[in-house]
């Protein structure tokens, strides 16, 4: 599903962002990236959506190659990507359906579906009563399943989530990765950065691993 190899990334400003990063994840996973802010966690998701390049080695991600020029190849590979970012970047003056189905406007399939599937998504998140609220109009915690039901309507292969428990409660936020925990499958990997290294320690069908300056220290 996702091959890196000697990954390094280097940014414009030469802030060198991932160091030598040798990693495999698997179908079905279920994996927690922490390490102290700046430590290139969200540069590493960056390059499993395709937003960044590798500037060294090799990255494979569910068949696609990651690298510069290849525009056709990333654009399908973000069709099996549901992402959940820290920002939500959900639109104002839209209602959480008409959010969940904008996420899925690039997909091929047809209007009526993508309705009922957005529907669905937004079912399994406890949302059933808030379809037809606007965005703006809903709490935080609210909004963030929002996020979360874009992800996974488009049924991807692939789930990643940057941070999905940073302005939470302890309670919320284990509930928040209970809900994202049970998005997985055989088929599917969900891959989740946190600093809330309290709340996954006892969590013993996950893989957790460190990052730390840019290179995975612990695993």
């Amino acid at each position: 599903m996702i091959e890196a190899r000697g990954v390094c990334l280097k940014y414009p400003n030469g802030t060198m962002a991932l160091k030598n990063i040798e990693l495999t994840i698997e179908p079905g996973e279920l994996v927690y990236i922490t390490g102290p802010s700046g430590s290139g966690k969200t540069s590493l998701l960056k390059l499993f959506m395709g937003v960044e390049f590798p500037t060294a080695g090799s990255l494979n991600v569910l068949g696609h190659h990651i690298s510069k020029g290849q525009a056709s190849g990333i654009r399908s590979l973000r069709r099996m990507i549901g992402p959940v970012f820290q920002d939500f970047r959900l639109i104002k003056g839209r209602t959480a359906l008409e959010n969940v189905m904008l996420g899925m406007r690039f997909l091929d399939t047809t209007p009526g579906l993508i309705r009922e599937n957005a529907r669905h998504a937004l079912e399994k998140v406890g949302l059933e009563q808030k379809m037809l609220s606007l965005v703006e109009h809903m709490s935080w915690g609210e909004c963030q399943r929002v996020a979360i039901a874009r992800a996974v309507a488009r049924e991807p292969a692939l789930i990643i989530a940057d941070e999905p428990t940073g302005n939470l409660d302890k309670d919320n936020a284990v509930n928040i990765l209970e809900l994202l925990k049970s998005f997985g499958d055989a088929n599917r990997a969900v891959i989740i950065t946190t600093h809330a290294t309290h709340l996954i320690e006892g969590e013993r069908h996950a893989r957790h691993i460190r990052i730390n300056n840019g290179t995975i220290s612990q695993e």
